[in-house]
């Protein structure tokens, strides 16, 4: 392989997309890496019309296509990524899409993990759960993805303070705020190792 082959990024994005935008937007000067396609399951997030305007491709798909059929595995082969990067997708990964990319499938979960992790656990229900422990810290995890919901490696992890009067929202912003900071960084650090 020549020194002058672009590593490649496949985001899986479920909704508003602010990460996988946010991801896009900073890989799009690097010589080194771009983000090749945006793979949706709901053909109403925002995220689709976001990624179009930013002139990356879009692939949607339904849940049966990614858990019954080999349609979303083949799309992915297809497109050779060197990283898959989860950026608020809310599916689980079918282990022959994981067998087919082991340890190159990333996702980022809105707690320290392994606390508050596992299936329904995402946005504001994590939030939440943060808030009626009376946690006094919480933060974002980025991790491998594994056959489990939230128990792949751990390969990074930041942390804020959480006040006694937070609310659910008032953490979200501030996981929202490192998210941003942190995600594309890591990102970049991972697939350079690759």
């Amino acid at each position: 392989m020549s020194s002058s082959h672009k590593k490649s990024i496949v985001i899986f994005a479920s909704g508003n997309g602010s990460n996988a935008i946010n991801i896009i937007k900073y890989f799009k000067n690097d010589n080194s890496t771009e983000v090749k396609a945006v793979f949706c399951n709901n053909p109403k997030a925002n995220v689709i019309e976001k990624a179009k305007k930013e002139k990356v491709k879009v692939v949607l798909f339904s849940k049966y296509e990614l858990l019954e059929k080999d349609e979303v595995k083949k799309k992915l082969i297809a497109l050779e990524p060197d990283l898959i990067v989860l950026a608020g997708f809310l599916l689980k990964i079918p282990t022959k899409i994981l067998e087919s990319f082991p340890d190159k499938i990333i996702n980022i979960h809105p707690a320290l993990l392994p606390k508050y992790g596992g299936k329904g656990m995402y946005g504001m229900n994590v939030h939440k759960a943060v808030v009626d422990h009376k946690e006094i810290e919480s933060g974002i995890t980025i991790h491998y993805v594994n056959a489990n919901y939230d128990e792949g490696a751990i390969i990074f992890q930041a942390k804020c303070k959480v006040n006694p009067t937070d609310q659910p929202q008032d953490i979200a912003s501030k996981i929202h705020e490192l998210e941003m900071r942190h995600f594309p960084k890591v990102i970049e650090k991972v697939i350079k190792k690759l």
